[in-house]
């Protein structure tokens, strides 16, 4: 079983995440949390993706993630990992899992 933290958190689909920070991007606001991601074929590894929750969720939206960013030998290698990322980076990332704007192509 995997170490939990205060500021961890049961949300989502059942898995727990980590709060990292809350961000405003486009006039919205989201917040960004790292989930853990079991693998089978290395169950020693930490491996973690960011996902993004809006914080009023428009008609049918819903939280969007990162495929997997962090992989460390520890929880707390991959949480200071995850802890690293600056928020100009985290909305980078953000806008990276964001559909694109048809207007904009």
């Amino acid at each position: 079983m995997r170490p939990r933290s205060p500021r961890m958190t049961d949300a989502g689909a059942g898995n727990d995440a980590y709060h990292l920070a809350s961000l405003a991007h486009d006039g919205r606001l989201w917040t960004a949390y790292l989930e853990f991601e079991d693998d089978p074929q290395s169950p020693q590894s930490y491996r973690g993706r960011l996902r993004f929750e809006p914080a009023a969720p428009g008609d049918g939206e819903e939280a969007t993630h990162t495929t997997v960013l962090i992989i460390e030998d520890s929880y707390e290698a991959a949480l200071a990992k995850a802890r690293s990322f600056e928020d100009h980076q985290l909305v980078g990332l953000l806008r990276s899992t964001l559909p694109g704007d048809p207007d904009e192509e």
